[in-house]
């Protein structure tokens, strides 16, 4: 098969293409070897009498440190990390992370590490040594990638004051449509910018804020427990703001102790188990000492174990005496969030600000406040 067109169907489609679009030979049956050793386990193929290339009595079966070579070789590096993302997610090779001859070869990657962190507790000593190095070259990663985020967002607090540098993220909003409100055009229901305002920054003496993040240590919840762990230590030392990060399932765990070492935080998480997202609440509310100057971010799917009824008087409690409270469903770069939106809903009834952020949203969310 010579044509580029025809052999990328042939790839897609399977072996049971072959008989319509011919066979693959030398770095094309290599790689459809590679794509059949993994999507070939599919049980939909079975369902569907697809028929699967069938094991004879030839050279033995390939190992999966003898597929990472392979698609190393034949594969783009984006290709690479999603057939090892499919591997560890969506067909649970667990070697993947878990044999050292591959640990010790494997280029780190985000889903390799939602890997090692959802099978940390099957490894022993020395494959955990070696899976920690992928948890640090990731983590390292995305603390460079957020930290500049982080002190974008505190290079200084807005203040009432106009200012002469035009910059998006100091547009003024209310202030332009106030001074624009002549230019509106009631048939084409717009208004007409004509002077845009911005705020200026400022870098006076900041009050010191408390930011409290309750962290669901649910199996569903991984992206975003990796995410507030590197987002608790860009925010660390950080002036005007005291961080705690505080994990929870259906017990409490304080981890602000390790909040400037995430590798060493995530390394300690345990995933999986019940919820009692109330209790984490309450255990937070102890830790406010003025409530004014506070900020509880509940990073959750919000799906009580606990009683509902009591997670919803914690949080208005909380709301009442002037913390801000935070519900986000996610904490991550996708922001996507998946989550019980009953419960959700009765929480913001009660005051609480609800939704889902990027680390680069909450972190401006958080210099906003503080700098007022």
């Amino acid at each position: 098969m010579s044509d580029t067109g025809l052999e990328r169907w042939r790839l897609i489609l399977g072996e049971p293409a072959g008989g319509s679009l011919g066979g693959l030979s030398g770095d094309a049956g290599a790689r459809d070897a590679a794509l059949d050793w993994l999507y070939g386990r599919d049980g939909e193929l079975d369902r569907r009498d697809i028929r699967r290339r069938q094991g004879g009595s030839g050279e033995s079966q390939i190992t999966t440190v003898d597929w990472l070579d392979d698609i190393t070789r034949l594969f783009p590096k984006e290709t690479v990390e999603r057939l090892q993302r499919d591997a560890v997610e969506r067909y649970e090779i667990d070697d993947i992370v878990t044999d050292p001859k591959v640990l010790e070869r494997i280029e780190p990657n985000p889903s390799l590490l939602r890997a090692v962190l959802r099978t940390k507790h099957l490894m022993n000593p020395e494959v955990l040594r070696l899976a920690r190095r992928i948890v640090e070259q990731v983590v390292r990663e995305l603390m460079e990638r957020l930290a500049t985020e982080v002190r974008q967002s505190f290079s200084g607090a807005r203040s009432r004051r106009s200012s002469r540098f035009k910059q998006a993220r100091d547009f003024d909003p209310r202030r332009t449509i106030r001074a624009n409100l002549g230019n509106y055009r009631p048939d084409e229901q717009r208004i007409y910018v004509e002077t845009p305002y911005f705020a200026s920054r400022t870098r006076r003496q900041l009050t010191q804020w408390q930011v409290i993040l309750l962290v669901d240590q649910s199996g569903s919840m991984l992206d975003s427990v990796i995410h507030s762990a590197v987002t608790a230590a860009c925010l660390w030392g950080l002036p005007g703001v005291r961080t705690h990060l505080i994990a929870f399932d259906t017990d409490v765990v304080d981890l602000t102790s390790d909040v400037s070492d995430p590798v060493e935080l995530l390394m300690k998480t345990q995933l999986g188990g019940g919820t009692d997202i109330g209790r984490a609440v309450r255990f937070a509310a102890q830790l406010v000492e003025q409530p004014r100057r506070t900020i509880v971010a509940v990073i959750s799917d919000f799906y009580e174990g606990g009683s509902e009824a009591a997670l919803v008087r914690s949080v208005r409690e909380l709301v009442e005496q002037g913390t801000i409270v935070l519900g986000l469903a996610a904490l991550d770069e996708q922001a996507d969030p998946a989550f019980d939106r009953a419960c959700a809903q009765r929480l913001a009834d009660v005051g609480a600000w609800v939704g889902a952020m990027t680390p680069g949203e909450l972190a401006a969310f958080v210099a906003e406040r503080i700098g007022r």
